[in-house]
């Protein structure tokens, strides 16, 4: 596997990521900013956070598996999270768990949340980019 995940010592341990991906695979995968879209490109759980960050996770993990990547060969994930306040955590949380229990994985690479005014439309509430190495 080209990606081992570390906590190093002295710095904080996060449940929901690792600080450091450490990657020695050969091939680069960047996977576009996914929203909560379904194959039809319809939103899925509108207003629903929770229910968005799962379909996000779901549609990198479809993107991935195109490319032969799963959510092993992650090396970095960026959110973005529309009107973003810590109060949104648990829903947020709750979204990765639901898609990780989906997709047998646990997501925990190193990972940015950025608060972010607004998405291409109106209700989507998230979009999750992705970048893995592969062998």
């Amino acid at each position: 596997m080209p990606i081992t995940l570390i906590n190093p010592s002295g710095l904080p341990e996060i449940d929901a990521y690792r600080q450091v991906s450490i990657a020695t695979g050969s091939k680069l995968v960047f996977v576009a900013g996914q929203v909560a879209w379904d194959s039809d490109g319809v939103t899925v759980g509108e207003g629903d956070l929770a229910a968005q960050v799962e379909q996000c996770y779901l549609n990198v993990g479809t993107a991935l598996a195109e490319a032969g990547a799963s959510f092993d060969d992650v090396a970095k994930l960026t959110l973005y999270v529309v009107d973003w306040t810590p109060d949104k955590m648990p829903r947020l949380m709750a979204g990765i768990t639901r898609a990780a229990a989906k997709l047998g994985a646990a997501p925990v690479p190193p990972a940015s949340l950025l608060g972010v005014a607004a998405l291409d439309v109106p209700e989507h509430l998230v979009e999750l980019e992705a970048t893995a190495v592969i062998d």
